[in-house]
């Protein structure tokens, strides 16, 4: 699976990136015809709390899962979202 991270008006660093891709190949050992995955992050007024957004879609067959996500760090908004896309593949697996 072909995985892209995209950082709106900020440079994600390499511990970041590699947290995310962490997370993200768990999914693909859970459904194995995942064709892409396209993570977004992004800062949302960032003189505030609960600022960091991420949103994640997969594409697999005949459809496309997303999840957005909203919480302190980038790491807590992305294991939400993949939390969130385990139930979503559960369900397209098993329609």
């Amino acid at each position: 699976m072909n995985t892209t991270i995209n950082s709106v008006k900020f440079k994600a660093d390499e511990k970041l990136e590699k947290f995310v891709h962490d997370k993200v190949s768990k999914l693909d050992r859970m459904i194995d015809n995942a064709v892409a995955c396209e993570v977004n992050l992004k800062v949302d007024k960032p003189e505030s709390d609960n600022n960091k957004i991420a949103d994640i879609r997969l594409s697999v067959p005949g459809k496309d899962l997303f999840v957005t996500k909203q919480a302190d760090t980038f790491e807590q908004a992305v294991s939400d979202c993949v939390d969130t896309l385990k139930v979503q593949i559960e369900k397209y697996k098993n329609a």
